[in-house]
């Protein structure tokens, strides 16, 4: 048995699906250090993992509450300045953690995990949450600003691919990241997101084939384990007046923005629209919400329902393209209207219009937009058609927290190349 080290930065969307998979690891007996922001601290030490904090509470709070955060103008910027100072401390942390059985899992942003796998040769497995962050040429991730488009030749998307990673991305990243390097005594780092980020050992994708094919531009050792479905974090079981509402009329409509910063007037005020428009009836769930709403026959409002319950009882989803959001609606074979506001939301909402399992919308969508995808996705008999063959899919797929925690176990036998050093 391993001690596995597993390093989530992020939003939920981040976290959760690494918290499925180390619940799993921690039953086929590994010990689990789960390093992440303080905010998840509770949910991870429920499961029996030690828990290291990366950051504080109040840099999490205040990036994630900030508008610029959501703005695809500037989102990649602030989140960088939050991640970027974590680096160097986070890397002296699992340093001073490792042992000779340790093996290291990390999300997208877990750089200092990477720098362990390269100086001390530590077991380490990325992991890709979503496919938007695999920076294919053979098939370009979809952006609010800038998308590579498929008409192009192969070897012109290559090139493009590779000027927004050196001409964008590494001048965003590349400063904070190589002077860790420096101080550590490594070569700057080039192509740090499409190339440099994925570990050598292995690298583990979240999500199944059918919604995002395996292009042959992606690492050679990738593994697809499917959609982790791990949303159930709270204890909290449906109260009367949910089960009421569930039982006392046409199935509702779901609305949230996940953990997207709304305006609370103008996020409400479309989903009222649409409400009127539909005569639907709706679940908004968001805890940002007020509880204005909560007295009225067609609306109910909730901080947070455990959404693998509630979505098989629901008509449709209204959500902001999170990947989670997006696997949970897919298990539960429920139409989706996606309205992506930032990172990798619009791939996601992209891929879900491709699967025809729903329809992508950007934000902000109005009230008259939502009505009329939702009028859509209801009487299309395709959509329906597709929602089944995804939630067969799914059901009829191995459980993927399971199928991830075999594909770390391949390390755990595994010791450092060179043991560890003192590092300046």
């Amino acid at each position: 048995m391993a001690q596995i080290v597993i390093t989530a930065i992020g939003s939920a969307g981040d976290v959760h699906p690494l918290i499925g998979i180390g619940r799993m690891l921690v039953q086929r007996g590994h010990r689990i250090v789960f390093c992440t922001h303080p905010q998840f601290a509770v949910l991870a030490e429920q499961y029996g993992f030690a828990f290291v904090p990366i950051g504080t509470w109040d840099e999490y709070a205040q990036a994630v509450a900030s508008r610029a955060l959501w703005n695809p103008r500037t989102s990649f910027r602030t989140l960088w300045t939050v991640i970027a100072p974590t680096i160097r401390p986070h890397f002296d942390t699992l340093a001073a953690l490792a042992t000779s059985d340790t093996v290291l899992v990390g999300s997208l942003w877990a750089f200092a995990a990477r720098l362990m796998q390269e100086i001390h040769g530590t077991p380490y497995v990325s992991v890709q949450v979503s496919p938007s962050t695999l920076l294919s040429a053979s098939a370009p991730p979809t952006h609010k600003r800038l998308t590579v488009p498929m008409w192009l030749p192969l070897v012109v998307r290559a090139k493009c691919i590779e000027m927004i990673e050196k001409g964008v991305l590494d001048k965003a990243c590349g400063p904070a990241l190589n002077d860790v390097r420096a101080a550590l005594g490594l070569a700057p780092a080039s192509r740090i997101l499409g190339q440099w980020l994925h570990s050598t050992d292995g690298v583990l994708c979240l999500f199944p084939n059918w919604f995002a094919a395996a292009q042959p531009d992606w690492p050679r050792n990738h593994f697809m384990a499917g959609f982790p479905l791990f949303n159930d974090v709270s204890p909290e079981t449906f109260d009367d007046e949910l089960n009421d509402f569930l039982s006392s009329g046409e199935r509702p409509i779901v609305f949230t923005p996940g953990s997207t910063r709304t305006d609370e007037r103008t996020y409400l005020d479309a989903v009222d629209e649409a409400l009127r428009r539909t005569g639907a009836r709706a679940i908004v769930l968001a805890r940002a919400i007020s509880k204005r709403s909560r007295a009225r026959r067609d609306l109910l409002v909730r901080d947070f329902v455990p959404m693998r319950t509630l979505l098989p009882r629901c008509a449709a989803m209204v959500h902001h393209g999170g990947i989670g959001t997006a696997a949970l609606a897919f298990a539960a074979g429920i139409p989706q209207v996606v309205t992506p506001f930032a990172h990798d939301q619009f791939d996601n909402a992209q891929r879900i219009a491709r699967s025809g399992c729903g329809i992508r919308i950007d934000s902000p969508a109005s009230g008259k937009a939502l009505a009329a995808a939702l009028t859509r996705i209801a009487t299309d008999g395709l959509v329906a058609a597709r929602c089944a063959m995804a939630k067969e899919l799914i059901g009829t797929a191995p459980d993927a927290c399971e199928a991830a925690a075999q594909y770390i176990e391949r390390l755990a036998d595994r010791r450092p190349a060179a043991g560890t050093r003192s590092v300046a």
